[in-house]
């Protein structure tokens, strides 16, 4: 792809634009089945057959293709004005450094994507009662096949969790659900990306940080993405942990697991018995009634793509209450 001003633009060169997988790679590679992070499921453009002349509408056939992924990505391209039946193509290195742009936003899924939807509930894991122990359950995310599951997290798809409160732990809320309650606005909504996981809440004491975890770096193993402790208080031993695991390395993994887990390992939860209160509630160091959220955040093709791919099926895999 190294033009000079004056050169002819052979076929073979038009082709690299369009499937070149070195860099910068071709616009097939960035928004068609591509491999691995590169690759958005999207109809793959026409090469030219040797000898041929390049026309001005195979021109702007990639033109508008690059168009269409810098529309989705929010990426601002300087090369790809439209041309007309004899119009010179000025060689412009512009057009190999748009088309590293967009596989470079490609390959880390889209960040600045905005045609996104969040999905409804899929599973709401309550605990099966107010509890003084730990509440965890397991959600797995099933997609297609391998490369649905590339092409929705390197457009921008997210898997969503997220924790609520809906019940005391006694009569009324408890000093330990204040802590789960200040916990719950320190994770806020906890999201699986292409390379990296985030959290929209802050605060409290990250213990461990696998936020640099994303779908590309999942095994088959549980990996923690982040362990959130209370900074403070009576409860500091309290945390939410959210781990991750696939059925096989990115690029042949179609489902994703995600456990959430709400734990309280205080030794003295047994301290009051019915009976024996003497007006001190029964329950007062029980954690009330909660929820483990699954969602998913969904490419749209709202601004520029043609097709989405989104999870086929969601399950409940455990929900267990200790």
């Amino acid at each position: 792809m190294s033009y000079v001003a004056g050169d002819k633009i052979l076929d073979q060169e038009y082709n690299n634009f369009l499937n070149s997988s070195a860099t910068p790679k071709g616009i097939n590679y960035t928004f068609g089945t591509g491999a691995n992070q590169w690759g958005l499921g999207q109809t793959a453009l026409n090469s030219v057959a040797v000898g041929d002349k390049i026309t001005a509408a195979q021109w702007n056939s990639l033109f508008a293709a690059m168009d269409n992924v810098a529309n989705h990505t929010n990426d601002t391209l300087t090369s790809t004005e439209a041309k007309a039946a004899g119009d010179v193509i000025a060689v412009k290195a512009a057009l190999e450094a748009d088309l590293a742009t967009l596989a470079s936003s490609v390959a880390n899924g889209c960040p600045n994507a905005t045609a996104l939807s969040t999905s409804g509930a899929f599973h709401t894991s309550a605990s099966s009662t107010r509890y003084a122990g730990s509440h965890i359950a397991e959600h797995s995310i099933t997609f297609t096949n391998a490369n649905e599951a590339r092409w929705f997290f390197n457009a921008g798809g997210k898997i969503q969790i997220n924790i609520t409160r809906t019940g005391n732990g006694g009569a009324s809320a408890t000093s330990k659900d204040t802590s789960v309650d200040d916990l719950i606005t320190a994770l806020g909504n906890l999201q699986l990306k292409s390379q990296t996981s985030s959290r929209s809440g802050t605060g409290e004491t990250v213990s461990t940080d696998g936020t640099n975890i994303g779908f590309y770096d999942l095994t088959t193993s549980y990996q923690t993405i982040i362990e959130l402790t209370q900074d403070s208080g009576t409860y500091t031993s309290m945390y939410f942990k959210v781990e991750a695991k696939a059925d096989a390395a990115a690029g042949s993994a179609t489902v994703v697991t995600i456990q959430t887990s709400i734990v309280d390992p205080d030794a003295g939860d047994d301290t009051y018995t019915d009976g024996n209160t003497e007006a001190v509630d029964q329950y007062a160091n029980f954690i009330g009634t909660t929820n483990v959220i699954l969602k998913t955040v969904n490419p749209t093709t709202a601004e520029g793509l043609e097709i989405v791919y989104s999870p086929s099926a969601t399950a409940e895999v455990s929900n267990t209450t200790v």
